[in-house]
């Protein structure tokens, strides 16, 4: 069985509905996880704003919108005037219950029950238009089976033992039909699974069911050897290695967020990333497989902020390390790039809610200098590092652009350089003439 994922994109209009339903209906059994309707997650997260805020008349001028937007759909999408009045209905009973925590107390727990309506909608709409063109679908709520546990992770037993009962109830469906990122936590309340969201259950699901693939639908043909939105002349990357793909992510592509595959990874299930307005084109495949000696891609991260912590007393001292590290830890503040040299460290973070805390912190034990506005470009391949002259041919591509960080060898896959934000581009552009276009 194979598991495949649309996102909200995929699924933004009737059209696009239509075409998705189209490249289900093969005839083969499948579980299919859908996100919500572009725009739809971003309009509920508004009424929830409003809400907080306790502006009544905002919240209800946005789910009107909603409502109006859906109505219009159901009207696209439904030929048949039975289907329709069964969308229409539904459609009206989600504003309905969204609307009625307008009146009542507003807290995190109403947000949640807001949020994973999007999916809802996006689901059952999706399920009523299969029934509609004869397919033989099931809708296996994702809130029936994905649950976290007390700390926020999946709970894969609960997943596994769950999931496969309901499909055993319907061994007859062609389809399986559920919701991506939705979920409940160990308290049995609607949650939501925040990291991945949709990517992250199409891989928990495959995981559980011990799928045979699992496809991540977007609006991009894979994913590709540098940021197209920035570089001109960019390729999808055909296969690449788990590890490689999570860098990647990890380090600015879009397309797959870096934690979603891990269950796939342990599970040794390959990810394709596919095209729905080109569902022809063959994407990227994931797996643990390597290419040996290839440099695959580049990607960026913005919005880096550096910390160089200074100090003689480091010099053939113990702790130094240590007590840096507790104060991130401490500030629960991710580190990204480290390096290193004998009277000082530098690092890189890219969120800076706690930065005066952390400055504060560090200057306990030496000389702070902070510098922001910068990038990380991220250089991912098999960078084994015995693979001679791969390093040298990076630095070749960047000899005109200052670096103020290089980081390799925590990874077999990546080289990580750290530059000015106004240098991205011509950064960018140059790894791909060097490394890719042979300019």
């Amino acid at each position: 069985m194979k598991v495949l994922k649309f996102g909200g994109t995929s699924v933004g209009s009737a059209q696009r509905m239509k075409d998705v339903v189209k490249l289900i209906s093969d005839g083969a059994p499948k579980i299919v996880v859908l996100s919500a309707m572009s725009g739809t997650t971003n309009s509920l997260a508004e009424i929830a704003d409003y809400l907080y805020k306790k502006n009544p008349d905002g919240a209800n001028e946005v789910i009107n919108r909603l409502l109006i937007k859906y109505l219009h759909l159901a009207d696209e999408l439904f030929a048949e005037e039975p289907y329709r009045t069964e969308a229409k209905k539904y459609v009206r009973s989600v504003f309905d219950y969204v609307r009625s925590m307008v009146k009542d107390m507003f807290t995190v727990y109403e947000e949640r029950n807001i949020l994973a309506q999007g999916e809802l909608l996006s689901t059952n709409l999706v399920h009523l238009y299969l029934l509609a063109s004869g397919v033989q679908s099931v809708l296996i709520p994702a809130l029936d089976f994905m649950k976290t546990d007390k700390n926020g992770e999946p709970d894969t037993v609960f997943i596994k033992e769950k999931l496969n009962a309901l499909l055993d109830e319907l061994p007859e469906a062609e389809l399986y039909i559920t919701q991506g990122y939705i979920c409940r936590n160990a308290y049995n309340e609607i949650d939501n699974l925040q990291r991945g969201g949709s990517d992250y259950t199409a891989s928990l699901v495959g995981a559980a069911v011990q799928a045979d693939e699992i496809q991540i639908w977007t609006d991009i043909d894979g994913m590709h050897n540098n940021d197209p939105r920035v570089v001109e002349h960019t390729e999808p990357v055909r296969r690449l290695n788990f590890d490689e793909a999570a860098e990647l992510a990890y380090f600015g592509a879009k397309i797959l967020h870096p934690t979603c595959i891990l269950p796939a990874k342990l599970n040794n299930i390959p990810v394709r990333l596919l095209n729905t307005m080109q569902p022809e084109a063959p994407g990227t495949t994931i797996s643990n497989e390597t290419e040996k000696g290839k440099i695959k891609a580049v990607a960026a991260k913005d919005n880096i902020t550096s910390i160089k912590i200074k100090s003689g007393r480091m010099l053939l001292a113990t702790g130094f390390m240590r007590k840096v590290f507790e104060t991130f830890e401490k500030f629960r503040t991710p580190i990204d790039v480290v390096t290193t040299s004998e009277v000082g460290v530098s690092v890189t973070i890219d969120n800076c809610r706690h930065l005066d805390d952390i400055i504060d912190d560090l200057k306990k034990y030496g000389t702070v200098t902070v510098d922001k506005d910068l990038t990380i470009i991220c250089v991912v391949g098999d960078l084994e590092w015995d693979n001679v002259g791969f390093e040298s041919r990076i630095i070749a591509a960047l000899k005109d652009i200052p670096l103020r960080m290089i980081s390799y060898g925590g990874s077999n896959y990546n080289v990580s350089l750290l530059i000015k934000a106004s240098d991205k581009k011509k950064a960018l552009q140059a790894l791909s003439n060097h490394l890719f276009n042979n300019k």
